[in-house]
C-alpha cells in the first residue's frame, strides 16, 4: 500500500484475526475491502460489513453458505450477503460456475443495482480450448480447459474462469432471464458504482471517458472504443 497506488480492492476473509484492522487500513488508503473465499457466519459479516466490506467476491464461489458450529446452525457469507440489503455482490455468470436457478435467485434478491459481473478470468480467456497455467508461468497450477471452463487436471473441480464480459452479459440474459437494460447495467454502471468511479466510467454521459462495446443480437463484439478511439472494428480487424 506504501509503494503503489494501483490497488483499488483487496479480498480477505472477515472472520480472520485482525481483518476488521485491516478493512479500515485499507480504506484509509482509498482501497475497498472486499469479502472473498470466507467461512464467515452472519454476525461476523455484519460487523465487518459496519467496518468497510460492502462488497462480496463472486458470490457462492469460494463461499460457504449455511454452516453447523456445534450442531446450531448459522447462516454464511452467501445469506450475509442476502441478507444486507446494502451490500453489493459479484457473480461469475459464466453459465458454469453457478446454474440459471442461482443467478436468477441473485439477480432477484439483490437486483442489478448491487449485482457487478465479473469474468474472475485467468490468462486462458478467449483462447482456443487446451491445457494452461494458473498463476505464475513458472510456478502455477497446470490447467485443463474445455467446456468453456477452467478445470483442475481431475476434473473434479473448476480451476478458474476463461469468460469474457460479453459471454456474462449473454448468460444473464439467455440463462437467467434478465433484461438486457439490466444485464448491462450490472457489467457497467453498477460496478462503477461500487469501485467509485462513476464519475468518469459505467454510463454515456458527456464528460466521462468514451469507453465503449457495440455489441450485435447475439452480444457478439462489433466494434471496441476507449478514450474515445476505435481500438477493434469486426469489419476491418
Amino acid at each position: 500500500m506504501e509503494r503503489t497506488s494501483v490497488i483499488k480492492r483487496w479480498d480477505s476473509a472477515p472472520e480472520r484475526k485482525g481483518a476488521l484492522e485491516f478493512a479500515r487500513y485499507l480504506q484509509s488508503k482509498g482501497v475497498l475491502p472486499s469479502m472473498g473465499h470466507t467461512n464467515a457466519v452472519y454476525e461476523e459479516v455484519l460487523i465487518a460489513f459496519e467496518n468497510g466490506y460492502k462488497l462480496a467476491t463472486h458470490l457462492y464461489s469460494g463461499m460457504a453458505g449455511v454452516t453447523r458450529r456445534d450442531s446450531f446452525r448459522f447462516a454464511g457469507g452467501v445469506e450475509s450477503a442476502f441478507l444486507i440489503d446494502e451490500m453489493s455482490v459479484e457473480v461469475i455468470a459464466d453459465g458454469k460456475h453457478l446454474p440459471a436457478s442461482l443467478l436468477k435467485l441473485i439477480y432477484q434478491r439483490k437486483g442489478p443495482d448491487r449485482i457487478a459481473l465479473v469474468t474472475d478470468s485467468m490468462r486462458a480467456a478467449g483462447m482456443p480450448d487446451g491445457d494452461s497455467i494458473l498463476g505464475s508461468l513458472k510456478n502455477g497450477i497446470k490447467v485443463i480447459v474445455e467446456d468453456g471452463v477452467a478445470k483442475l487436471p481431475d476434473r473434479k473441480a473448476f480451476a478458474g474462469s476463461v469468460a469474457t464480459t460479453n459471454r456474462l452479459v449473454r448468460t444473464m440474459i439467455n440463462l437467467a432471464d434478465v433484461p438486457l437494460n439490466d444485464a448491462v447495467r450490472m457489467m457497467s454502471s453498477s460496478p462503477a458504482n461500487i469501485m467509485g468511479i462513476s464519475d468518469r466510467k459505467g454510463s454515456l454521459v458527456p464528460g466521462k471517458d468514451a469507453d465503449i462495446l457495440i455489441f450485435n443480437d447475439d452480444i457478439q463484439i462489433d466494434k471496441t472504443i476507449i478514450q474515445g478511439q476505435v481500438v477493434y472494428n469486426k469489419n476491418i480487424n
